[in-house]
């Protein structure tokens, strides 16, 4: 099988790198850094927000081994930030661009191939906190909810075409992203394992699902509260920092 993941440097996206890699798929790795490879890999230095070079990347993969099977649009990035503070606007404007924009440049660079094949999985790394605006992480919530919608608009314009369309939306995962967090992170998993349940939800072609199980049901209430009860109870919750890179 030919796989290719982004923001594959760290955190979920390494996890998967390393599952795939173990299992003896090719892989792809997209990453701002450039990366050692082992096995049947081939690593590609890039921001997923400059298309031209997301673009670029495909069509050497495509090049060398065909149309992949899969693509894993999981470059992600996340800070703190304030819905009233205009200062944070750029911030805002990041955060969209890697999580959206990079999502939509790195499926939408193999749909067209996959498309004509009539095969494959694009699958989406989204966040449970897209399903509601979380106090302190404005951008980082807007920003999961557009990739959201913007999965479930691909999946519409894919349906019948033999290309499945998978939205992923973990909790808590234990990565660079959430060890700086300074509270209580419920139904914290490992790297690995959130790799693990991210692979078989992936392999069933679920068309969106929350891991672990554990936050889908938290999700599901979380959901249905009334937007009074919500804004009283998330007006309470504890914030990101501010003041990590991005």
């Amino acid at each position: 099988m030919q796989v290719v993941i982004s923001g594959a440097s760290s955190g979920i996206g390494a996890a998967l790198v390393r599952l795939y890699a173990s299992a003896g798929h090719t892989v792809g790795l997209m990453a701002r850094r450039q990366m050692a490879v082992q096995g049947d890999c081939v690593s590609y230095p890039l921001d997923v927000t400059d298309a031209q070079a997301v673009g670029r990347a495909a069509e050497d993969f495509m090049r060398r081994y065909g149309v992949p099977d899969l693509v894993i649009g999981n470059a992600g990035i996340s800070i703190g930030t304030s819905a009233d503070a205009l200062e944070d606007a750029e911030k805002l404007r990041r955060v969209l661009d890697v999580n959206v924009v990079g999502l939509a440049a790195t499926l939408s660079a193999f749909a067209p191939a996959m498309r004509k094949r009539g095969s494959g999985t694009l699958a989406g790394i989204a966040s449970v906190a897209g399903f509601r605006g979380l106090p302190g992480a404005s951008a980082y919530s807007a920003s999961k909810a557009a990739a959201i919608s913007w999965l479930e608009s691909l999946r519409a314009e894919l349906y019948g075409s033999g290309v499945s369309v998978v939205c992923v939306c973990p909790g808590y995962i234990d990565t660079p992203m959430t060890q700086v967090n300074k509270y209580r992170m419920p139904f914290l998993i490992s790297a690995e394992e959130g790799a693990r349940k991210i692979a078989e939800v992936i392999a069933a072609k679920r068309r969106l699902v929350v891991i672990p199980w554990q936050m889908a049901a938290a999700s599901v209430a979380w959901r249905l509260l009334p937007r009074w009860l919500y804004d009283r109870i998330a007006s309470r919750a504890p914030r990101k920092p501010k003041d990590i890179p991005i």
